[in-house]
């Protein structure tokens, strides 16, 4: 040890009145593991629980709604209620036609029929004036009365006829130039008359005359008569 001057060892100083040593670095406080740990435990209870709840929910949710069962389709059909089938009314049969000898009315004009003439080759007396058939001529005789309160002309041409087979045919005017004098072929008839005429018609060989329709006027709506 170093002597100080004068032979007497350095003593130390003492400190001073009411001086604390510095403290020393603070201490590190250990952190406490259990609260997380406890945490953790719950959390996974709860998940746990969760998740079985969750099957316990799903089963009564489930089980709360009813199973809808699908009904067989014969089953609905028979019990769905079968309507009544309604009754069609039948279609009324077809008014049947008049005949010869029968009056029938187009326009102001009241027809009767009377006769029907078939197989005719030819037409005329007259060798010249002779109309040969181009198949064979059918003459019909009928009468007609003028029901207006006007004179009316009545022409053959507004005459048809209809064989067998639906077949329309129009008059031959030029053939029933050689028919009798005294029966008319065109004629313009007063108020209350009846005249006879006859309408030639040239039809093929062997067809059959079965209906006229006969005519005010080419404009008239017309009137069936049948002829078989």
């Amino acid at each position: 040890m170093t002597q100080p001057h004068g032979g007497f060892p350095q003593q130390p100083i003492p400190p001073a009145q009411g001086w604390q040593p510095p403290p020393g670095p603070p201490t590190k406080k250990k952190s406490k593991k259990w609260p997380f740990v406890v945490g953790a435990a719950v959390a996974v209870f709860a998940i746990i629980g969760v998740s079985g709840g969750g099957g316990d929910d799903d089963t009564t949710a489930t089980s709360a709604v009813p199973t809808s069962v699908a009904t067989p389709v014969s089953e609905i059909a028979a019990a769905a209620p079968v309507a009544p089938a309604e009754k069609t009314a039948a279609a009324p049969a077809p008014k049947a036609l008049p005949g010869m000898n029968v009056p029938v009315r187009d326009g102001k004009f009241e027809f009767v029929v009377t006769d029907v003439e078939t197989g005719l080759t030819s037409i005329g007396d007259n060798p010249y004036l002779m109309k040969q058939a181009q198949g064979q001529f059918v003459v019909v005789t009928m009468s007609v009365l003028n029901t207006s309160g006007e004179p009316k002309g009545l022409s053959p041409d507004n005459q048809e006829m209809y064989d067998a087979q639906g077949r329309k045919f129009t008059s031959d005017t030029s053939a029933a130039l050689n028919l009798d004098s005294d029966v008319a072929i065109w004629d313009e008839i007063n108020p209350g008359n009846t005249v006879t005429i006859k309408v030639v018609y040239d039809m093929p060989a062997g067809a059959q005359p079965a209906e006229m329709e006969l005519h005010d006027s080419m404009f008239s709506g017309g009137v069936r008569v049948k002829l078989t």
